[in-house]
């Protein structure tokens, strides 16, 4: 038998260099569309074939539709409209321009992120959308007096505390406070703290570690950005037992600025003019008691602490502890206390 010779495959009329152009031209054409285009912008044939130019490429009228066509193949919703000024823009983003403002704000808003991170994480966000509407996310000159925090390493630790998490291990680090000085000291002189992560969380724009302490045999927490020298540890997580039925959003409730105390179910009688306070508090699943004279109570879970106090201080006169009893002397002993501070002239001379 004679061999059989097979003829050349077609090559379609293009070359190796043609068809880079036209893979690039595709790419071009879905960045502009990206940056350049939402509902209110739109590029017509003509400006993106003029636009292609600035890339030694061009593309006729023929040719952009073509390639529009492909990149809705692709999943990307063009849309065009008709009329004097008809063009095309894209539709539905991977984030709307509301959700990227919250984002935006909450980078702004949270303390732990430095001033220079924020920047960087604000730039990253305006580009999911287009040139135009990213302008609308520049509004950091309004919310720059915000307090930011200096220190960068925060990010290293988040990372490290996913990875333990990930890899079920415990982790370790030097955790710090702050002197008069305004410097981040060590506590315990410097000795290694090592704990079970099982969790992150934010409370007052901070970033928090919840973890198991086998030391005390306690859930604790700890603020992120005082961690110092992070680093995951061989040894495996312990105390799941203890988060099996553990609540992060309860923890947090019943938690004042994330400053531990004794559990305890509280008794508050309150004005009705505040009852708004201690729903955005507890929650609005709170039951309410209506009273005598314009007042309620309500029973709520509470981390009993100096900051439960405060806060309870800080609404004045409508609110009252009523309960348990031991609750009620602990806070009087707590305003006896700041009352002693304000007894005479003190040692606290003004300058």
């Amino acid at each position: 038998m004679s061999d059989t010779v097979q003829p050349a495959p077609e090559t379609g009329g293009e070359t190796d260099m043609s068809v880079s152009a036209v893979k690039l031209r595709i790419l071009y054409l879905m960045k502009m569309l990206l940056e350049k285009t939402d509902d209110r912008h739109t590029m017509s044939a003509a400006e993106m074939d003029a636009a292609l130019h600035v890339h030694d490429l061009s593309a006729d009228r023929k040719t952009v539709y073509n390639d529009i066509e492909t990149l809705r193949a692709f999943g990307m919703d063009i849309l065009q409209t008709k009329g004097t000024n008809s063009g095309y823009y894209v539709g539905s983003r991977k984030f709307e321009l509301p959700e990227l403002k919250l984002l935006v704000d909450a980078v702004q808003a949270s303390k732990f992120i430095s001033r220079r991170k924020s920047e960087e994480l604000i730039k990253k966000l305006e580009s999911l959308t287009s040139e135009s509407e990213a302008k609308q996310l520049q509004r950091n000159v309004f919310i720059y007096n915000r307090p930011k925090t200096g220190n960068e390493t925060i990010y290293y630790n988040v990372d490290q505390i996913h990875t333990a998490i990930l890899e079920n291990r415990q982790i370790q680090y030097k955790y710090a406070e702050w002197t008069v000085q305004k410097k981040l000291r060590p506590k315990k002189e410097g000795a290694l703290y090592r704990v079970s992560p099982w969790a992150l969380t934010w409370d007052d724009a901070n970033y928090y570690l919840i973890a198991y302490d086998q030391e005390t045999d306690s859930i604790r927490h700890y603020r992120v950005d005082k961690m110092q020298q992070a680093g995951v540890a061989e040894t495996e997580r312990i105390g799941k037992e203890k988060f099996q039925d553990f609540d992060l959003a309860e923890f947090a409730k019943k938690t004042f600025s994330m400053y531990g105390g004794h559990d305890e179910e509280v008794i508050l009688q309150c004005h009705n003019e505040i009852v708004g306070v201690v729903l955005d508090r507890f929650g609005r699943e709170t039951t309410i008691v209506p009273v005598d004279n314009g007042q309620f109570r309500a029973r709520v879970p509470v981390a009993v602490s100096r900051q439960f106090f405060g806060w309870v201080t800080g609404i004045g006169n409508q609110m009252r502890i009523v309960g348990p009893e031991h609750v009620r002397k602990e806070y009087q002993e707590y305003l006896r206390e700041i009352m002693e501070g304000y007894q005479g002239t003190g040692n606290y001379p003004v300058s």
